[in-house]
């Protein structure tokens, strides 16, 4: 069997982004009928027409769509390799990395890593957005540099990840609040009023399952879209908000946080990146230094990449 002409990739990769015979002509300043002979020859190769005529315009194939983030992965990763090995300069790195979060991240943990920013790379600048949605679109177009969240199983399967840290959840209540001078058992945490945080697409987070599975539920006397608003509540009324404890650890100062008294599975936040990230070395060092400032160097690895 005839071995595969790996340059085609590159090809391929250009024509599935661009969509157009034209445009992948002119990205790789080639003719138009030089184009089209390259794409007749990936149809032959690969078995598929790849791209098919819907009017005036080119769509792809359903195979096509299935090998397009693959393809380009690994044309990034070729480029990796052969790209020179160049010693990171961090006193000259000038940069602004945009970090996508859930509320009480910043707060908990960027402090202590703008400082060693500050420190290492006092050129580098980070911009925190919130996480406001699921789609994983804004790494994948390089708007967005790293992610913290959850691994689902809607998350990209191309996507790297690194496990931060487990969290469980804990109550948290106002200084002086009832619950605040003893211990906390069912009944009194189901008899109390709750400011709950509902999250968009979900019907029931893991503390209201978790009661459930006990045959017991909670009053909800308000319901927020994020741990900061349940916080801000508790802090100034009689409500009980339950938050993950390290995450939300710099919302809460000043506030009592109690042991749930029922068990609830623990989570796990990821450092999240595109492959497309995963050799830039500045990439790479920004990674490790949220690795070390939220203490993740005792957990494993996440199942879908490395740091």
């Amino acid at each position: 069997m005839a071995r595969p002409d790996l340059s085609q990739l590159t090809t391929l990769d250009v024509l599935l982004e661009e969509g157009s015979v034209a445009g992948a002509a002119r990205r790789l300043r080639l003719s138009p009928s030089a184009m089209s002979r390259a794409l007749a020859r990936l149809r032959v190769a690969m078995g598929d027409p790849l791209l098919v005529r819907a009017g005036r315009d080119l769509v792809p194939t359903p195979r096509a769509l299935a090998l397009r983030e693959q393809v380009r992965r690994l044309v990034e990763e070729a480029e990796a390799v052969l790209r020179p090995s160049v010693a990171l300069d961090l006193a000259g790195l000038s940069r602004t990395f945009t970090i996508r979060t859930s509320e009480g991240f910043v707060e908990t943990f960027g402090p202590a890593l703008l400082r060693r920013i500050e420190t290492q790379a006092p050129g580098v600048g980070l911009r925190f957005l919130p996480k406001d949605e699921r789609d994983n679109d804004r790494l994948r177009d390089g708007s967005v540099d790293l992610e913290t969240g959850i691994l689902r199983a809607t998350s990209g399967p191309e996507l790297r990840a690194h496990a931060l840290f487990r969290d469980r959840f804990v109550g948290v209540v106002r200084a002086g609040h009832p619950l605040a001078g003893s211990a906390c058992d069912r009944d009194r945490y189901v008899a109390a009023r709750h400011v709950v945080v509902w999250r968009r697409g979900r019907e029931k987070g893991p503390v209201d399952r978790a009661l459930e599975d006990i045959g017991l539920g909670r009053a909800s006397a308000a319901i927020v879209g994020g741990f900061a608003e349940a916080i801000g509540i508790a802090r100034q009324t009689d409500l009980v908000a339950t938050v993950p404890a390290r995450h939300t650890e710099g919302l809460r100062t000043g506030m009592h946080a109690f042991a749930l008294p029922f068990p609830v599975p623990e989570i796990t936040v990821s450092l999240i990146w595109h492959p497309r990230m995963e050799a830039d070395p500045p990439h790479r060092w920004l990674r490790g230094l949220v690795l070390d400032v939220c203490g993740s160097k005792a957990p494993g690895r996440a199942a879908r990449g490395k740091a």
